[in-house]
């Protein structure tokens, strides 16, 4: 029950609520001491040496920090994280007890007070870099998104109570007192972090293995230079120094108005103490209401804009009312926001950088860089109020052009955050290196050349294939040597390049490869001379049509044909059809032993010559076991576009040896085609081979309408259907610039099949709880039944992992493909940080529509297929009459016949309705099968 709740409240899974308050609990002393010694020496520091000394103190604390920053990254690269965070604890904790024997004693100096101030700078900075760094090593980006939010609002309740403690301790007892009992918390820490370090970080072997192999080999590089060298880390260090400056003059400004409306040290430091506590009440709210929510709807990069939208606003408005009260409103923004939302975006931002660097570089930017623009917020006050002798309220300009600054290095950071992520994930992905890729042809001439003169046979074609639209003239001579090259196809595909060249090209080298005999090379030689040579129609005909060579007069008919179809008068005058009718009837002599290219070459010629009566010999050769024949009717019957062949092509299309001759020609029935398609998908007539091709037939046309039909396919009941379409609209897509594809119904059809993929999942739980009851129930024993069920729910997974690649080929039509593409790589590969990475990457690049439908669905894959118990996923678990009905009416047929087969098995009259229904379905196996599981409830009912 109390898991539950902590699950629904805080989103901290099974496994995670022991840690989780670990680490909250460690923040939460962390905090709670920052807020005991932090407003005690403030007041200590502004009653003895006033406001106009801050700037003073934040130029040491830069320098200070900077020389602490490097002996502290040499103890990282020589020790453990675990034992220099120790170390630092126990050294802070005996500084603040020597802080309250110097207030026992009264040996408070100017000196002293500088030191403690310091040291309360560099804690502040020191122990929570060091906490924030141990929780990107325990958690990894989706615990850390789901948990960064809960652990944070231990930090922010430790400000709450730290305060509070400040105010009631001091007032009571005193600050010596108070700073006593913070160096004592301190120590508490300690025990907490080596059981944290115990129960995660020990796990991570492969973690520590590679920290110290980078420790030897990039430790060597200062962190600066680190820093530098990326994009990522670099505007997170200019962001990171914006903030401090801002928050240093923001704070300058409500420290100088609050010492000028109280003057006694004690009464000011619970002032501060108030103050700071309800900030941090504030801050406390928002992180435990508002910024997982937050996070989650906008992102990180978004929410990283909330903080200094808001001190812009507080800023114009003290501009206005330049009082105390509109201080304590922009110093609560910036407290409040700052340690929540801003905080939690901050560790979140930093999380795509690898652990080797992010340890060093992190802190860094929290000590240095936090520190060096302290030092450059002080030099600036110090110039400002010294120097210039501004009022204070000055300053407000200062900061409205910083939070400027800071806005612009927001959006930089955004592309920056994503680069990190695409980076990340594919260092993470064990295989990548294996990836291979499609090798592209060299296309330099001394290539081409070698290719041409010494290349193999698929070599060449492929070469001439790729340059078939080039009119490369440097290259005529090599393919007019083609000519002589010993295979037929290569000299066709030579012949057929000649068009791009002058006319009459390599004519005297053509005319005599009319003599071979290969039909083929005969015809297109032919062809050739008749469209490229000076030669007369009449006289060309007259002297091949009637050739004693069979080769000659075969392919002369065929180009007969070809040209009577513009020019009847042709036809008429060398008797075309006659000619024609005397083939085919000295074909059905018995004696006949027609060569298979001659056959083919007259399906051909029937089909150039658009002599209807004669098309049964192309519908005879469609059923011809000779592939070679067979492949030419089906050519033969794409040039007629008769209707009368639609359904056989259609039919061709499952049988893969004949595919690519059927959707060629289909294509060849112009858009006419695409409407006949849409109308045989709402049959559901179409066995999965054949619907998945039909998709690709339409992209063929890549026109605006085939893109809007395809669209229209999305809406299909099939499963296979839909993944072609999307398939075939990202290859529509990346040829076709100028096609439009409609985003907002694309997000529309994801969310979708994202809905789809959650049903998919409903009902297999459903299935599969139907089985273990009946497993549990002895009087109910059917192995048929149960092989029914498993059929199910093993037809579901196979439709859930098509759902899931439907999803991903939709989201590359909204978003960038090469993001989707290697996001998609990384889940299903079996490295557990790449798919971590992916769905983290997901949830900061999908909008918020499309990520509360998608992330979920995808979000339940990764933890299934890693074999984690917990998601976030509730399944909803239906009667199993109930989910037979539903998948009856929104899947394809094949659903449709396997849940008849289930109900025909179970023999339930509470199918009734849906199996009448299903007697008047258009698909003649659905029909028949409803008609039989009827007649079976029915005898059942009877009896």
């Amino acid at each position: 029950m109390l898991r539950t709740l902590i699950n629904k409240t805080f989103g901290i899974r099974d496994g995670e609520i022991y840690i989780s308050f670990l680490m909250q609990l460690y923040i939460f002393i962390i905090i709670t001491v920052l807020l005991i010694v932090k407003p005690t020496v403030n007041a200590l520091f502004l009653s003895q040496l006033g406001a106009d000394n801050l700037p003073y103190g934040y130029l040491l604390v830069a320098v200070v920090a900077v020389i602490t920053s490097y002996f502290y990254n040499k103890a990282i690269q020589k020790f453990s994280l675990l034992r220099v965070t120790s170390v630092s604890l126990v050294l802070f904790s005996l500084g603040f007890l020597g802080l309250a024997a110097i207030l026992q004693y009264s040996f408070l100096t100017d000196w002293v007070l500088y030191i403690y101030y310091l040291g309360v700078s560099l804690f502040a900075v020191m122990a929570t870099s060091q906490f924030w760094v141990l929780a990107n090593l325990v958690f990894n980006a989706r615990e850390a998104k789901r948990l960064f939010g809960f652990i944070g609002a231990g930090a922010i309740a430790g400000g709450v109570f730290g305060g509070y403690l400040t105010s009631l301790v001091v007032s009571s007892f005193g600050n010596k007192e108070v700073i006593l009992l913070a160096a004592l918390l301190i120590l508490f820490c300690i025990p907490i972090l080596k059981k944290i370090w115990k129960l995660r970080v020990n796990k991570l072997n492969s973690y520590i293995r590679v920290q110290r192999k980078h420790n030897e080999n990039n430790f060597e590089q200062s962190s600066l230079r680190l820093i530098l060298k990326s994009k990522h880390l670099t505007y997170l260090a200019l962001i990171t120094g914006i903030s401090v400056i801002v928050a240093k003059l923001v704070d300058f400004q409500f420290s100088d108005f609050a010492n000028r409306a109280y003057s006694d040290s004690e009464d000011l430091a619970s002032f501060f103490g108030f103050w700071f506590s309800t900030f941090n009440v504030i801050a406390l709210t928002i992180q435990l209401f508002l910024t997982n929510r937050v996070l989650s709807r906008i992102g990180v990069a978004s929410t990283l804009l909330i903080l200094p939208f808001t001190i812009a606003l507080g800023s114009l408005l003290f501009l206005t009312f330049p009082e105390l009260w509109v201080l304590v409103i922009i110093k609560g923004v910036d407290g409040s926001f700052k340690q929540s939302i801003n905080k939690a975006a901050i560790e979140l931002s930093i999380m795509p950088i690898p652990l080797h660097i992010k340890n060093q570089a992190k802190s860094y930017i929290d000590v240095a860089v936090d520190s060096i623009a302290t030092g450059i917020a002080g030099f600036m006050l110090i110039f400002l109020i010294r120097k210039l002798d501004l009022n204070t309220s000055y300053i407000t300009i200062i900061v409205l052009l910083f939070v400027f600054i800071w806005i612009i290095l927001i959006y930089k950071l955004r592309e920056a955050y994503f680069n990190s992520f695409r980076t990340n994930i594919q260092r993470t992905l064990i295989n990548s290196s294996e990836t291979s890729t499609k090798p592209k042809y060299e296309t330099t001439l001394k290539t081409a050349r070698k290719i041409l003169d010494e290349g193999q046979e698929h070599q060449i074609l492929s070469l001439l294939d790729y340059i078939n639209s080039n009119k490369l003239n440097t290259l005529k001579s090599n393919v007019i040597d083609l000519l002589n090259h010993p295979s037929n196809k290569v000299k066709i595909a030579a012949i057929k390049q000649f068009y791009l060249y002058d006319k009459g090209t390599a004519l005297n080298r053509v005319e005599p490869l009319t003599l071979s005999k290969d039909d083929e090379l005969v015809y297109t030689a032919l062809e050739y001379i008749l469209n490229h040579s000076s030669i007369k129609e009449q006289q060309f005909f007259k002297a091949y049509l009637d050739h004693e060579s069979d080769y000659i007069s075969n392919a002369a008919l065929l180009c007969l044909a070809k040209e009577a179809s513009a020019n009847q008068k042709l036809a008429l005058q060398f008797g075309l059809y006659n000619r024609i009718e005397n083939r085919l009837q000295t074909l059905t002599l018995p004696e006949n032993h027609e060569r298979e290219t001659s056959i083919a070459e007259l399906l051909i010629t029937i089909a150039e010559s658009r002599m209807t009566k004669y098309y049964s010999f192309i519908a005879t050769h469609l059923e011809n076991q000779n592939p070679y024949i067979k492949k030419h009717a089906i050519k033969a019957s794409g040039i007629t576009a008769s209707d009368q062949f639609l359904n056989n092509l259609i039919d061709l299309i499952a049988e893969k040896t004949y595919r690519k001759y059927a959707i060629t020609a289909l294509k060849n029935y112009g858009v006419k085609i695409i409407d006949y398609i849409i109308k045989l998908e709402k049959t559901e007539i179409l066995n999965s081979n054949t619907a998945s091709q039909l998709p690709k037939i339409i992209s063929k046309f890549k026109t605006q309408k085939a893109v809007n039909v395809l669209l229209k396919l999305l809406r299909s009941k099939d499963i296979v259907i839909r993944l072609a379409a999307t398939k075939a609209l990202n290859k529509l897509e990346v040829s076709n610039v100028k096609l439009y594809f409609n985003k907002r119904l694309l997000r529309k059809f994801t969310v979708r099949e994202s809905n789809y993929y959650k049903r998919t999942l409903d009902a297999i739980a459903s299935i599969q709880f139907a089985i273990d009851n009946d497993f549990n129930d002895e009087k109910i024993n059917s192995t048929d039944i149960l092989i029914a069920r498993q059929n199910i729910i093993e037809l579901l997974e196979n439709q859930a992992e098509t759902s899931l690649k439907c999803i991903f080929n939709l989201l590359s039509l909204v978003y960038e493909e090469s993001d989707i593409e290697i996001t998609y790589s990384a889940l299903l590969s079996d490295v557990k940080e790449a798919r971590i990475n992916a769905l983290e990457f997901l949830d900061n690049l999908l909008q918020s529509q499309l990520k509360l439908s998608v992330l979920p669905v995808i979000e339940h894959y990764v933890l299934v297929s890693t074999d984690v118990d917990h998601s976030s996923l509730q399944l909803n678990i239906m009667p199993e009459n109930k989910c037979l009905k539903m998948l009856i009416k929104n899947r394809g047929k094949k659903m449709k016949l396997e849940c008849l087969h289930l109900i025909k098995l179970l023999k339930d009259p509470k199918y009734y309705s849906i199996l009448n229904k299903l007697t008047k379905h258009q698909n003649e196996d659905v029909r028949f099968s409803a008609e039989n599981a009827l007649e079976i409830v029915r005898k059942r009912t009877n009896t």
